[in-house]
């Protein structure tokens, strides 16, 4: 196939093009290269602007578009309808954040709104109703060659946002290290590879619809177990109540109640169209060896080694 993705040099989008040339797919990459990338030179570079300036874009054909950087329905919209006649299948990559509510999060939920439907600004409020937004754009335009792919919270190698990265550092360190709720505490999270392998096999097969790409449910109990499956230094883990966390201050990723009930999507539809996941202690393995690699500096989220003594009571 000839895939253009739309972004395609960070993370998910990354992992997608790499995935897609080790099946043999030819890939382009449409993007405002204004940040160097290190994907392979067989990869086609197209220069434009998605708001505005997609000029770059006229003239080609594609078997597949990904969409990987749709975050303001008016300039989607302009994206998908540049390419509707150079395409046979637009898939965007949108959010499980796009539901209503945490107590039903299958594709058929009811999804969220904002209070202004002519807002642009991405924010924490406003993230899910946008992507709501830009799923229907892409579907008004497409009809039924849009695939809408809704990730939860992607992890592994090349995670530039360190949500994931910033506990498995802290847990392979060799010292006690604080963690918040309990053993029992939901958790899921999806490797980005196996994200991207869901992705590309979707197109492959040509197929339509809507899937929640998350992956199993777990618990933190199991990532701490994960962290030291991966490596022979003893893992030393001690769970503190949400109000310790309220108490310090900070506001750490993945921590408190929220986070918990949130981390718990469903994911037979997309099992039963392709979707397999690694086990979570390769993934932890595969970030730790990336962040030693590449020299990462992990952020640490305000989680000074004076905050850490205090919060263990050292």
């Amino acid at each position: 196939m000839r895939l253009l993705v739309l972004g395609g040099t960070q993370f998910v989008g990354k992992h997608i093009v790499l995935t897609a040339l080790s099946r043999g797919h030819e890939v382009s990459i449409f993007t405002r290269g204004q940040q160097p990338d290190d994907l392979p030179e067989q990869v086609q570079r197209l220069r434009g602007d998605r708001d505005g300036d997609l000029g770059a874009l006229e003239g080609g054909q594609w078997d597949a578009v990904i969409d990987v950087s749709g975050y303001v329905p008016r300039v989607v919209r302009q994206s998908a309808q540049a390419l509707k006649e150079a395409t046979s299948r637009y898939l965007f990559i949108s959010t499980v954040s796009v539901y209503a509510g945490t107590e039903r999060q299958d594709e058929d939920a009811p999804l969220a709104t904002l209070e202004d439907p002519a807002v642009e600004e991405v924010t924490g409020s406003t993230y899910g109703g946008l992507k709501v937004l830009c799923e229907e754009a892409v579907r008004e335009v497409y009809g039924e060659r849009a695939t809408v792919v809704r990730p939860g919270l992607v992890v592994g190698p090349f995670d530039h946002t360190d949500r994931f990265t910033f506990w498995i550092q802290g847990l392979a360190g060799g010292e006690e290290f604080a963690l918040f709720g309990s053993e029992e505490t939901p958790f899921q999270v999806i490797d980005a590879r196996d994200l991207a392998a869901f992705v590309v096999g979707l197109l492959e097969r040509d197929l339509a619809g809507t899937f929640n790409a998350v992956g199993e449910r777990l618990n933190w109990g199991e990532v701490v177990r994960a962290v030291q499956g991966a490596q022979s230094t003893p893992v030393r883990a001690r769970f503190l109540d949400d109000a310790a966390l309220e108490q310090s201050g900070l506001n750490l990723p993945l921590a408190g109640g929220s986070w918990g009930i949130a981390m718990r999507a469903p994911d037979e539809r997309a099992v039963t169209a392709g979707l397999t996941r690694r086990p979570l202690t390769d993934t932890v393995r595969d970030t730790l060896a990336w962040v030693r690699e590449s020299g990462r500096d992990v952020k640490d989220f305000g989680l000074t080694h004076e905050k850490k003594a205090e919060l263990l009571g050292h």
